[in-house]
């Protein structure tokens, strides 16, 4: 072999070793900085693998060091997810990742042409879906005539959400799920359970209402009529709660 092999045998050999260094350092940081324990926090609205693609998506979204450096540089906040206020990325290498969310506070949502706006505890539109949240109570009878983001819902009475937010908070505070909340003219407030539908009156007496209800669900499974609770208070002995099948 002359010398003119040799120099060629040799720079192979160091495009291999090259090449064989290279693949090594990449198999080596991918297996030892990979995703092995995700903890989400805070997060009701998304489930914990639809948090994962919104913080960890991309070719490179399972690497513990990619990530550390692509949040170390653009900032550990994701913002402009639908229904989330913010949410913080904190990467420990090699393996950790620990994802917080902040949701917006969201008392309900309606209707408006073909699409469902989202309302916080100041009547603030906050979102706007093409879907309907099975989470969060969807609320009818307000009249309003236009929804605009990012302002609040035009109805005559802004104190309405205040009503709104605490019945929702009594609602999740009880584990009552209900299809809609209606709220008449003259105040008085209807929830709906499938074919059955309470009469929960005014806000007098709200909280021992909402504890008397969450027995009372169950039972309306199936049924078809109107539960009055108008009336219903704890301190008051001549209280009822009567069911009108339809």
């Amino acid at each position: 072999m002359d010398a003119k092999e040799l120099k060629y045998l040799y720079r192979g050999v160091l495009i291999l070793f090259g090449m064989a260094l290279l693949l090594g350092g990449y198999l080596y940081l991918r297996i030892h900085f990979e995703v092995q324990d995700v903890t989400v926090n805070g997060s009701t609205h998304y489930s914990k693998e639809e948090i994962k693609g919104f913080a960890m998506g991309g070719e490179q979204g399972n690497n513990t060091l990619y990530l550390y450096l692509k949040y170390r540089f653009r900032g550990r906040s994701i913002t402009g997810i639908p229904f989330i206020e913010r949410m913080d990325v904190n990467v420990e290498p090699p393996h950790k990742v620990t994802i917080d969310v902040y949701e917006k506070a969201i008392a309900g949502y309606v209707g408006f042409l073909d699409r469902y706006m989202y309302f916080d505890r100041e009547g603030i539109i906050v979102e706007s879906s093409l879907d309907p949240s099975p989470e969060i109570p969807y609320v009818t009878g307000l009249e309003f005539r236009e929804c605009v983001l990012n302002e609040p819902l035009p109805v005559k009475n802004p104190k309405v959400f205040e009503e709104i937010l605490s019945i929702t908070q009594l609602l999740t505070k009880h584990g009552i799920h209900t299809d809609c909340i209606y709220f008449a003219h003259d105040g008085r407030i209807t929830l709906y359970f499938g074919d059955a539908r309470v009469a929960i009156g005014t806000t007098d007496s709200i909280d021992e209402k909402m504890m008397r209800l969450k027995y009372i669900v169950p039972e309306l499974a199936g049924r078809r009529g109107i539960l009055h609770m108008e009336n219903y208070s704890e301190e008051n002995e001549d209280s009822y709660i009567t069911f009108e099948a339809e």
